[in-house]
């Protein structure tokens, strides 16, 4: 059992005969909108979370296979991407990965750290994505925020205070929080309309693409990894930029898995990617010495102790199938080393990406030029906050887009 208990801190409707008066309406009610209602909240500020969905939190129950990565232990601004890398240090390093876990011991949530043999830090918890949700419906309750679900936003306009237009109420605020997200995942409620309200108050947003998604593939590379869906084994994928040792993941589109989502948030259309796909060898020396040791033996034979048998016929099938029944003693050293580079060196060109349908986060994003670093407030507009995904800060895979959700928004909901 669970060691805390909560209710739901929202209503289907506010009737006409409550007060419409905020001191902070956060529009959006995702893991950063929360987090920031919480904070304002629990400095006695008078909170209203507005969410355009039916309900509050999906991606937070959706993430991390249904147990939420919630953070992680090696979180540092070297794991994010943004126009500016500077500027999600402030917000980090006042709200770390340790307050945040810290909050979940609280509420007695059980967690783990993901393969710790590997190092990667990621958090889950053991039970369920809904105790995180939990806990937040519980902070805000205890924090007397206010959440409206099922709403449409018309419009918003400022004067001295912000006045947000609904479907059913006008509500005014001293400041408003824009914790909308990015354009990823559009069946959970994704769109662009944090961007379109940032420009309506003249903020600079970046170009925006799909990141942490997966790769299209066309002709026989398409034909390659559709034959080979479902497999997954552990690879370098990299380019110019950064490289990411992972699992790597065939599926019927392309590729996909940690390693090809963490590098496609650095690629750009019409490059090449390189994968790594006997990461622990080199394949020159491997392929040589067998040739050497076991001179009448056949390269499927000899690398199917490395890769999965089905992965190395297809590679045979597409690459080298004029050797398919070739003794290694019969091959000379210059074909074996060509094939070894196509296996440490495996240089493919994606036909694009899956698109926001899949991804796990967006690019880019509203300049940080814009903001303060410190509060997450607009320069130009006074009371105007801007949090989460829909910030120029994105993160790499493992918890790290939590992270800046829950520091940004401590940062926001600390000053609004």
């Amino acid at each position: 059992m669970r060691a805390y208990t909560t209710r739901r801190c929202y209503a289907a409707r506010m009737n006409s005969a409550e007060p419409n008066n905020y001191d902070v309406i956060v529009l959006g009610g995702g893991a950063a909108g929360l987090m920031c209602a919480i904070t304002a909240g629990n400095r006695g500020k008078r909170v209203l979370v507005l969410e355009g969905s039916n309900k509050i939190g999906k991606k937070i129950l959706m993430s991390g296979g249904g147990r939420c990565n919630f953070t992680n232990l090696h979180t540092a601004a070297s794991h994010y991407l943004s126009a500016n890398p500077h500027f999600c240090k402030s917000a980090l390093s006042r709200y770390t990965q340790w307050d945040f876990i810290a909050l979940v011991e609280k509420y007695g949530i059980a967690y783990h750290e993901k393969d710790p043999e590997a190092g990667n830090g990621q958090l889950f918890c053991d039970d369920s994505s809904k105790d995180i949700l939990a806990m937040l419906e519980a902070e805000c309750a205890n924090a007397g925020v206010r959440i409206e679900c099922d709403v449409e936003v018309r419009a918003v306009e400022k004067q001295l205070e912000f006045t947000v237009k609904t479907d059913s109420h006008n509500y005014q605020g001293t400041s408003l929080v824009l914790a909308t997200g990015g354009l990823s995942v559009p069946k959970m409620g994704a769109s662009d309309f944090g961007y379109r309200l940032a420009r309506q108050f003249d903020l600079k947003v970046l170009e925006t693409s799909a990141g942490l998604v997966p790769f299209t593939l066309t002709g026989h590379l398409h034909e390659l990894t559709h034959a080979l869906s479902g497999i997954s084994v552990p690879a370098i994928a990299q380019n110019e930029r950064a490289a990411f040792r992972e699992a790597l993941l065939f599926t019927h589109r392309g590729l996909s898995g940690p390693a090809i989502l963490q590098i496609s948030s650095y690629w750009q259309p019409g490059e090449d990617i390189s994968i790594n796909l006997l990461p622990d060898q080199d394949a020159k020396a491997l392929l040589l010495n067998a040739k050497r040791l076991l001179p009448k033996v056949v390269l499927r034979t000899v690398l199917s102790e490395a890769l999965p048998r089905a992965l190395v016929l297809e590679l045979q099938k597409h690459y080298w199938a004029e050797h398919a029944d070739t003794r290694l003693a019969e091959l000379n050293d210059e074909t074996l080393t060509s094939i070894a580079e196509r296996l440490n060196n495996w240089c493919i060109k994606p036909a694009a990406t899956e698109g926001y349908r899949t991804a796990e986060v967006t690019l880019g994003g509203i300049d940080t030029n814009a903001l303060s670093s410190k509060t997450m407030e607009a320069k130009k507009v006074p009371g105007l906050y801007c949090i989460g995904e829909v910030v120029d800060v994105t993160g790499h895979l493992g918890g790290f887009n939590f992270q800046w959700a829950w520091a940004s928004a401590v940062a926001a909901g600390n000053a609004a």
